[in-house]
C-alpha cells in the first residue's frame, strides 16, 4: 500500500482501533531471516507509510553477534538510512499481545528510490518476475523443523523432553507440557495457514506443516513462522532453535521445499501422464536445473558453517546430488502425486536457511534448468548415499559460497549486488570461525600438548 492510499490506511486504522488494537508491529527480515521490527503507535500508522520507518541499512550487514560486517552500501556509505513501510495488506492480529497488530514491511533505498539490494522479499519478487516472463507461477510448500530447549542447572540450554523413540508422535508422551498443543493453536491464530504438528524424530524437536501457496506469500508465511515460533518459546523462559545441528548426539532440522509451477491457465505444468515417470518435460528440466545448480543452492539453503555437520551418511539429510522418485535418500524427491499434486521435494535444507533466499534460489535453479531444456540422469533406486554413484554436495561453508560464486549463471538471476553482499557477509563468518578456539580444540588438546 503506497502513500497515495491514505484513505485505505485510515480505514485499516478505524478497523484496529475497533479491534481494541493500539499497536502496529512492523516487520521485515534481515539478510539470514531475522525478523527486524519497530513497534509503531495507531496514530502514526499514516506518517509511517507516507514517510516510512528509518532504520540503518547496514541492519542487513549485522551479525548475530552485533558485529557490522563490511559489506558494500554500508560502513563505506556512512551507514546510510532504508526507508521501511508497513505493507498494510499482510496485517493480522498478534495473538499472544493484546492489543497488538502485526504487518510485513516494503523496503525502499531512499537514494534510489527502489528496493535495497539485500532485500530478501524483493530478491524473491525478481525471482518471481522472471519466471512469470516464462508463463511459470510458483508454488512451494514449507516444511520446517525445530528443537525446543529449556534452561539447564550450569546456565546453559538441554533439550526439552529428551525421551528417544518417540518420532512421529503427539501428546504427552513426547511433550509432557503440551507445548505443541499450545503453539498450534496460538500459530494458528496469526493467520499463516497451519496445518498440522507433530513431535519429531529427536528428543524436543517438532515439526508444523504449513500449507502450500504462491512461493512470495509461502515465503512470507514461513518468515513469520520461524519469528513466531521464538517468540512463543521465549514466552515460556525455553528457547526454540532453527539452528542446523545444536546437538552432537541428535540430527539436525531440515527446511523442506516442495516446488510445482502453474502454467498460464491455472493447470499444474510438472504433471504430464503420458511424460516419463509422469511428470511433463518442465518438472524433469526443473529437476534437472536443481540437480545442475546444487553446490551453489547450498550456500543458500545452508548457510552457516554448523550447516555442514546435518550432513552425512544414513542422516536422512542429503549428502550427494541425485534425485530418485519418493525416496527420502534423494537430495531431490518426487513424491508419488500426479495430477495438480505433482512436485519435487528439495530435502536439501536445514531450519536455519532465510526462507525468502531458500525459495528464491531454488526457483531460480528450477528455471535455468526449464530454459536448458536438459533431462536429469535415471533417478535413484534404493538407498543412497553412495559417493560411486552421485557428486558430493559442498561440505564447509566455505566450498558452498565458492560455488555460488563460481555459478554465474544463477547469481545473474539472483542479482550481482545481491550476491555480492551475500558472499562477503558470509565468508566474514567463515573467518570469524575459523579465528575462534572451541570447546572441542581445548578438550583435544589442552591437557596432552
Amino acid at each position: 500500500m503506497s502513500a497515495h492510499d491514505i484513505p485505505e490506511v485510515r480505514r485499516h486504522m478505524d478497523r484496529l482501533a475497533a479491534d481494541g488494537i493500539d499497536v502496529v508491529r512492523v516487520t521485515y527480515p534481515d539478510l539470514i531471516g531475522t525478523d527486524r521490527a519497530r513497534d509503531v503507535l495507531l496514530e502514526e500508522l499514516t506518517r509511517a507509510v507516507e514517510h516510512g520507518l528509518a532504520f540503518c541499512r547496514a541492519v542487513y550487514h549485522t551479525s548475530p553477534q552485533g558485529d557490522v560486517v563490511p559489506v558494500s552500501g554500508g560502513l563505506d556509505a556512512g551507514l546510510p538510512d532504508i526507508a521501511v513501510r508497513p505493507d498494510l495488506d499482510t496485517l493480522t492480529p498478534l495473538p499472544w499481545e493484546p492489543g497488538v497488530a502485526t504487518c510485513l514491511a516494503e523496503i525502499v533505498d531512499p537514494a534510489t528510490g527502489s528496493a535495497a539490494p539485500e532485500s530478501p522479499r524483493d530478491l524473491l519478487r525478481r525471482v518471481l518476475e522472471r519466471c512469470r516472463e516464462h508463463g511459470l507461477r510458483p508454488v512451494v510448500g514449507p516444511e520446517l523443523e525445530y528443537y525446543l530447549c529449556e534452561p539447564d542447572p550450569a546456565g546453559g540450554w538441554r533439550r526439552y523432553a529428551r525421551d528417544p523413540g518417540v518420532v512421529y508422535t503427539a501428546g504427552l508422551r513426547a511433550d509432557p507440557d503440551n507445548h505443541l498443543l499450545r503453539t498450534l493453536r496460538q500459530v494458528r491464530d496469526l493467520n499463516i495457514g497451519v496445518i498440522s504438528g507433530n513431535h519429531e524424530f529427536d528428543g524436543g524437536q517438532f515439526e508444523i506443516n504449513l500449507i502450500h501457496s504462491d512461493a512470495l506469500s509461502a515465503a512470507d508465511r514461513s518468515f513469520r513462522f520461524k519469528a513466531a515460533i521464538k517468540e512463543l518459546a521465549r514466552r515460556e523462559g525455553r528457547l526454540a532453535t532453527f539452528m542446523a545441528k545444536p546437538f552432537n548426539d541428535s540430527g539436525g532440522s531440515g527446511f523442506h521445499l516442495h516446488l510445482s509451477c502453474d502454467d498460464t491457465d491455472g493447470r499444474n505444468a510438472f504433471d504430464d501422464p503420458s511424460g516419463a515417470y509422469g511428470l511433463s518435460a518442465t518438472a524433469r528440466h526443473a529437476v534437472a536445473g536443481v540437480l545442475a545448480h546444487a553446490p551453489a543452492l547450498a550456500a543458500l539453503l545452508n548457510p552457516t558453517v554448523n550447516s555442514y555437520k546435518r550432513f552425512g551418511p544414513d542422516t536422512l539429510a542429503p549428502w550427494l546430488i541425485d534425485w530418485g522418485l519418493d525416496n527420502r535418500s534423494a537430495m531431490v524427491r518426487i513424491p508419488p502425486e500426479r495430477g495438480s499434486g505433482a512436485r519435487l521435494e528439495l530435502r536439501l535444507g536445514d531450519a536455519s536457511a532465510n526462507p525468502y533466499l531458500a525459495i528464491a534460489g531454488t526457483i531460480a535453479a528450477a528455471l535455468l534448468g526449464v530454459l536448458a531444456g536438459e533431462e536429469p540422469a535415471a533417478p535413484l533406486e534404493g538407498y543412497g548415499y553412495d559417493t560411486a554413484r552421485s557428486a558430493l554436495l559442498p561440505t564447509t561453508l566455505s566450498a558452498a559460497l565458492d560455488a555460488l560464486e563460481a555459478d554465474t549463471a544463477l547469481a545473474e538471476i539472483l542479482g550481482k549486488d545481491f550476491t555480492t553482499s551475500f558472499l562477503t557477509y558470509k565468508r566474514n563468518e567463515v573467518e570469524r570461525f575459523q579465528r575462534f578456539v572451541t570447546d572441542w580444540e581445548f578438550t583435544e588438546y589442552a591437557y596432552h600438548l
